[in-house]
């Protein structure tokens, strides 16, 4: 499995950006696709997930209301629409292919760089 975001950028604080994951290779039903972000020096942290063939999706909580995971299972592509932007977001993202929720899998994207400024 090949997983390439894109999407990233500076923005200013309150703003939007929508990030971007082609996915490439052979997925399962039962994957769960996710997105994390890590800042230096930090371990990488879950953001959302999404269940590839049923759509449910899934949020730590100091995203929720702001950002949106969806997926076009006809062109394997992972969004992630980020809304009202904080600096306390600015992080490498990165997407993954995992089986569960907030457990990340082997696959990881190279990542994409994501700042916020206050």
């Amino acid at each position: 499995v090949q997983l390439v975001e894109s999407g990233g950028g500076l923005v200013q604080a309150g703003g939007s950006l929508r990030l971007s994951c082609a996915v490439s290779g052979r997925t399962y039903s039962s994957d769960v696709m996710g997105w994390f972000r890590q800042v230096p020096g930090m371990e990488r942290r879950y953001v959302a997930a999404i269940r590839w063939i049923r759509g449910s999706t899934f949020y730590t909580d100091s995203v929720k209301g702001r950002f949106t995971i969806s997926r076009d299972r006809a062109n394997n592509t992972l969004y992630l629409e980020m809304n009202s932007l904080y600096a306390e977001d600015t992080a490498v993202y990165y997407c993954n292919v995992g089986s569960s929720p907030g457990t990340p899998g082997p696959f990881w994207g190279q990542g994409i760089q994501v700042s916020v400024s206050s």
